[in-house]
């Protein structure tokens, strides 16, 4: 299937906030090609679908703490008069049901298979790292190892050698 968005794009507005990857209203509904006034008045009439796990409004600590993390960007910063709305991805997956255009569905669709993709790649990595410790504490306990079986080999040839005196 043809990727109307590169993944990259979509990756890119996927922040991490109250340990939820979450995307904001304005960058959902950039990607939908709607404003962002019309994607939340199509949530807020249908508001019964969206709970708190599915989206909240950021506090101003979060916000600040988002804002902080584009230092070098004044454009992301500006035509904030409010804190946004966060979708999850439940609440994304619910977004396809109140933005119903044809464009809205294939775009919702891309939307759920970065954040799969993003799954997979944390899980994968997580499975690296837990191999990398075992393969470190094998490689820890082989040189120990290894020491203990060449040090009265080591401490005979430093007497032969002279360099300890008896």
């Amino acid at each position: 299937m043809e990727n109307i968005i590169p993944i990259v794009n979509i990756q890119s507005k996927i922040y991490v906030i109250r340990e939820h990857k979450v995307m904001l209203d304005r960058d959902l509904a950039e990607l939908y090609m709607v404003e962002t006034k019309v994607l939340n008045q199509a949530v807020k009439r249908n508001i019964e679908r969206f709970p708190n796990d599915f989206m909240f409004q950021l506090s101003c600590e979060e916000l600040l703490n988002w804002k902080s993390q584009f230092v070098t960007s004044n454009s992301i910063k500006m035509g904030l008069r409010k804190a946004p709305y966060v979708f999850t991805e439940l609440g994304i997956a619910m977004l396809s049901s109140v933005l119903n255009s044809d464009k809205a569905i294939k775009i919702n669709i891309q939307i759920m298979r970065t954040f799969v993709q993003l799954r997979e790649f944390l899980a994968t990595n997580e499975e690296i790292k837990k191999k990398l410790q075992e393969h470190d504490y094998m490689i820890s306990y082989l040189v120990e190892s290894v020491d203990e079986l060449l040090h009265p080999v080591v401490e005979e040839t430093k007497h032969k050698f002279g360099f300890i005196k008896d």
